[in-house]
């Protein structure tokens, strides 16, 4: 059984997160999507709520077998030893995330044999990052074009104000 994870912040789940898994999910036996906690960033959703908007996201996109979940100790490595991955599944928007991605990668192979593999965003989110979606939402922008139903819902003003 050929099973992988795909890590990421999801801060909020983007259209090109959801491709990508989509991508990965029609490749593996069985795949996990890890909602993992990044200290450098300001988090605007609870790892639950990530959780929650990333299963609507792939139930409204009819994207099946993917198992999402939360990690926030110890190394990525761990986590897939303990669900038996042997492949992390990355997403590449640009020659700068490869830069970023790859000593990550050869570190991954070094302590537990896991191996990367990288998929080229479409060309039509390759722009687009949670971060950049919770600057223009943050700014009352329409964040629609970049995210999935569920998320967009969420990320509406709540009336006076934002909430």
């Amino acid at each position: 059984m050929r099973i992988a994870v795909v890590p990421g912040s999801f801060d909020p789940v983007t259209l090109g997160h959801l491709d990508v898994i989509a991508r990965a999910a029609r490749l593996f036996d069985r795949l996990h999507v890890l909602v993992t906690h990044n200290p450098a960033k300001q988090a605007r959703f609870t790892p639950e709520e990530r959780i929650a908007l990333i299963r609507e996201s792939l139930a409204e996109a009819g994207v099946d077998g993917v198992e999402v979940d939360s990690w926030s100790e110890g190394l990525l490595v761990d986590y897939c030893r303990q669900v038996g991955a042997e492949v992390l599944v990355k997403g590449l928007r640009s020659a700068t995330d490869a830069a970023y991605e790859t000593p990550m990668a050869l570190v991954n192979r070094d302590l537990a044999g896991v191996e990367t593999l990288f998929l080229v965003a479409q060309p039509a989110t390759s722009h687009v990052s949670s971060s950049l979606v919770r600057q223009v939402s943050a700014l009352g922008g329409d964040v629609a074009p970049y995210v999935p139903g569920p998320v967009a819902r969420a990320l509406q003003p709540q009336g006076p104000g934002r909430g």
